[in-house]
């Protein structure tokens, strides 16, 4: 995709976002199931992915981590806004490469250790890329591909978040 097929895509949209703020709200969701021992199965739109327990968790690494899963969904979103920046502003990327690590103790999420904390300490972000772009258009394409990447401002600056619990009616009656 090149500039002028990014901007008469994204054109219409961020018009009626002008014209209609409120329209500019969208709802994202997510669904799993619980599954047979310890796993969930989680709908992703286009398959089913079966996450449980980390090895360092006691898991066998036969099934998805939910780390690695919100690294996944990070380096996604990062290699989709980079894109995107680029193209806006007529940087050429022939190629590169998105990497998110993270590091957890995992004290904390099997209550082995109340002081160690229960999720990620650190999260680094970093990208590799094959384009000519002087080092001036580079640190733009960074600033502007941090600055408006969903899933890491969500990290730096989380939003508000709740928690809810339902019992299931049961089907006997």
């Amino acid at each position: 995709m090149d500039r002028d097929a990014l901007v008469a895509v994204q054109a219409p949209v961020k018009q009626r976002y002008r014209d209609d703020p409120d329209s500019a709200a969208v709802t994202l969701r997510a669904d799993a199931e619980l599954g047979e021992g310890v796993s969930c199965s989680v709908s992703t739109g286009r398959a089913l992915a079966e996450a449980g327990l980390h090895p360092a968790a006691g898991g066998d690494g036969t099934q998805l981590c939910s780390g690695d899963m919100l690294l996944s969904a990070l380096v996604a979103c990062a290699g989709v806004t980079m894109k995107a920046v680029a193209i806006s502003l007529g940087i050429e990327l022939r190629g590169g490469t998105v990497r998110a690590e993270g590091d957890l103790d995992f004290r904390g999420t099997l209550a082995v250790a109340k002081d160690a904390p229960v999720g990620f300490r650190t999260i680094r972000l970093g990208f590799e890329v094959d384009t000519d772009a002087d080092q001036d258009q580079l640190a733009s394409l960074l600033k502007l591909t941090e600055r408006y990447c969903v899933v890491w401002q969500t990290l730096r600056t989380p939003p508000a978040a709740s928690v809810t619990l339902a019992v299931r009616p049961d089907p006997a009656g």
